[in-house]
């Protein structure tokens, strides 16, 4: 192997690890902000000078067997090019979703309107959920510790999230410290190409605590 190919694929795993990394979307859980097979570019870099907020779809390691056991793993080839960037990561001990509340949010469902609220305001959440979905038919009413995240697919009725697992060891809530970056973007298939912003709702005055 020359010293150019060796060099360049310590830069592709240099950036892999600190700058940003491909994943495929695991699962339907997100439709139809992200389906299943889109190729995601989480990034790393924000998270450098600012902490993980509502509204941020984030890539995360699965924080408590969240994930089902029996799910197909990939060869050993293609753990090679997933490794060092030539290749987009599997949904392979990582999920996607959406930041809800973060450490000292108080989040429930539902107020009488029948939406999620964040420390008291409401959300409207018709910018990413599916037309006519409910915001989710569990209810719940729960503090985020501090240092953890709330988090839940926009595919409410499909998506085995925080409120999924709030019987488990962990509350349903994901640690910080789990999050591998920020999703920014769709890269692949060209059709779904698309930046991935905060919806407006998130920016509501007296939202943060």
């Amino acid at each position: 192997m020359s010293t150019v190919t060796v060099l360049a694929l310590v830069i592709t795993v240099v950036l892999r690890l600190f700058v940003a990394e491909a994943f495929y979307v695991p699962s339907e859980s997100m439709y139809d902000t992200l389906t299943k097979d889109d190729r995601i570019l989480a990034e790393k870099i924000s998270y450098l000078h600012r902490d993980v907020d509502r509204g941020d779809i984030i890539v995360f390691k699965d924080p408590d067997n969240w994930l089902n056991e029996e799910e197909v793993k990939p060869g050993t080839v293609r753990r090679i090019g997933e490794f060092v960037g030539i290749l987009p990561r599997s949904g392979e001990g990582h999920l996607v979703k959406r930041v809800i509340g973060i450490g000292g949010d108080r989040v429930v469902c539902c107020n009488k309107q029948g939406l999620i609220t964040v420390n008291g305001i409401p959300l409207d959440e018709r910018e990413y959920l599916l037309k006519d979905a409910r915001p989710s038919e569990l209810p719940f009413n729960v503090l985020v510790p501090a240092g953890h995240l709330w988090v839940m697919g926009d595919n409410r009725a499909e998506s085995a999230d925080s409120r999924a697992h709030m019987g488990g060891p962990g509350g349903g809530f994901v640690p910080v410290e789990n999050v591998v970056g920020r999703a920014c973007c769709v890269i692949w298939p060209s059709d779904r190409m698309t930046m991935l912003r905060p919806p407006e709702t998130f920016k509501k005055p007296g939202l943060k605590k």
